[in-house]
């Protein structure tokens, strides 16, 4: 580190050879440490002053005849010091590990559980390097598109945007009863809101267009090196195609989606979930979506205003309260995304909650728990989640930070 130095202070100079020269006492990496002027000259004595000055210039720069202090106040002269050392990251928890392993293992189905500890480096996962359907969790991808956009001054928060009746898309979309006649009009921060904290795809469907589209998500999502995580077509072209329809736009509304839906055969319906589970257009891995959440947390991917927001968003969720919410115990925070796919039967193609939790002391852990296609009924899914949730916290709570 290098020593403090105020404006007001004045840095030596020496005159040589008629000419003025400079010591920096900012240089980085340096450790300034103050000296007077008949110390100094102790310094040239011993050659330690022009070990400090051939740092600052070429080697074979000749050596002035003589140095002659023209400030006889007192001042900084830097000496190097070595770096500090990197900070060796803990290893993976055993009894973490053999937890997490036990319960994707005991479940049926095919399931994914990624923990990520921001503050500690390590990362626990078993099945969390395959790719499992997102569903809602994408809704992530496209918030922190809007918010790099936001960083770099391209849009606003406060922006005026109208969601149109030919914006409107299918399943959960609680502000298609505001869209009437010509719109509804409202902010990029209201849309934003409305997919993060209530999953409403039609909100997240017009961020979506507002944005560029999915090739601008999976643009950020390359440039930020985000992993094994892909991006899908679109609410409406996403689940059509996993029902075995194409897209038209009556099945907006008045329920036309589930109506032609409800009219398909159960082989072209299950052939269409299969391809679907199978390569999922949406898919990521839990251990990708663990990473880039504790990157987010850290700042390495967005400002810290937008970072706040973003995480304060997605504090504020209403939904999912029976996965990784309801195993916290008191003192805990999270800030998460949950994402549920389409059912055939007894059969559930994506059911997840990802997300930040933050411990009452204030270690950090980005956790992915999906399960990509189980006949399990929704009571055992949310139990997986919330025994994930519950795993991280018992670990925190028989663990002392790291000082």
């Amino acid at each position: 580190m290098v020593g403090a130095l105020r404006r007001s202070e004045v840095l030596p100079q020496f005159r040589v050879a008629d000419q003025r020269i400079r010591i920096d006492a900012s240089v980085q990496g340096v450790q300034s440490i103050m000296t007077s002027a008949s110390a100094f000259k102790r310094l040239l004595a011993t050659g330690l002053f022009g070990t400090a000055l051939a740092g600052c210039g070429s080697a074979s720069r000749p050596t002035p005849p003589a140095v002659s202090p023209v400030h006889q106040s007192e001042g900084f002269v830097s000496i190097p010091v070595p770096p500090p050392l990197p900070r060796t990251p803990r290893p993976a928890p055993a009894g973490l590990v053999n937890a997490i392993s036990e319960l994707q293992s005991g479940f049926q189905g095919k399931a994914g559980i990624a923990i990520r500890a921001v503050d500690d480096g390590w990362t626990v996962e078993a099945g969390g390097r395959q790719l499992l359907p997102q569903q809602s969790v994408s809704k992530l991808w496209v918030a922190m598109t809007v918010m790099d956009l936001r960083d770099q001054g391209k849009i606003r928060l406060d922006e005026p945007i109208v969601v149109r009746p030919q914006d409107l898309t299918l399943f959960h979309q609680p502000i298609a009863m505001l869209v009437k006649g010509d719109g509804y009009r409202t902010t990029v921060g209201e849309l934003l809101t409305r997919a993060l904290t209530h999953s409403d795809n039609t909100a997240n469907d017009r961020l979506l267009t507002r944005v560029g589209g999915p090739s601008a998500v999976r643009s950020m999502i390359a440039r930020k090196q985000l992993g094994a995580i892909r991006f899908g077509p679109g609410e409406r072209l996403l689940q059509s195609g996993t029902a075995g329809l194409v897209w038209q736009p009556s099945y907006a509304v008045n329920g036309g989606f589930m109506t032609a839906r409800n009219r398909l055969s159960p082989a072209v319906r299950e052939a269409a979930l299969n391809a679907y589970v199978r390569n999922p257009p949406d898919g990521a891995a839990p251990i990708a979506i663990a990473d880039a959440i504790a990157r987010l947390a850290k700042g390495d991917l967005l400002s810290e205003t937008s970072t706040k927001i973003l995480l304060d968003t997605m504090g504020r969720s209403v939904t999912g309260r029976a996965r990784l919410r309801a195993a916290l115990p008191g003192g805990w925070e999270i800030a998460h995304k949950t994402g549920t796919g389409q059912d055939l039967g007894r059969r559930n193609a994506g059911f997840n909650d990802v997300g930040l939790l933050t411990a009452p002391d204030g270690r950090r852990y980005g956790i992915a728990v999906m399960i990509g296609d189980t006949i399990r009924p929704m009571p055992e899914r949310q139990k997986l989640i919330q025994a994930a949730a519950a795993a991280v916290a018992n670990y925190a709570g028989t663990t002392r930070p790291r000082g």
